[in-house]
């Protein structure tokens, strides 16, 4: 069961945030090889923030809820 703090928090565009994957969380769960890194919000759709993470030499834009976000 995860805590309800983890479904409520806030993030504002500009803000940097950690990918920690939750399992017993599958909706807005991103690809797994995300798990563990570290990208910037660019903006909001609906509930869930979009996240630019580098991989590689590519930038790559990742759909996440907030269950699966830390703060940096």
């Amino acid at each position: 069961m995860s805590a309800i703090s983890k479904a409520i928090q806030e993030f504002e565009t500009g803000d940097m945030a950690h990918i920690i994957i939750d399992p017993s969380i599958h909706k807005g769960m991103p690809n797994p090889k995300f798990h563990g890194r570290t990208g910037k919000v660019t903006a909001r759709r609906g509930r869930a923030y979009l996240l630019s993470v580098r991989d590689g030499n590519a930038t790559k834009e990742v759909i996440v809820y907030p269950q699966h976000l830390s703060p940096q």
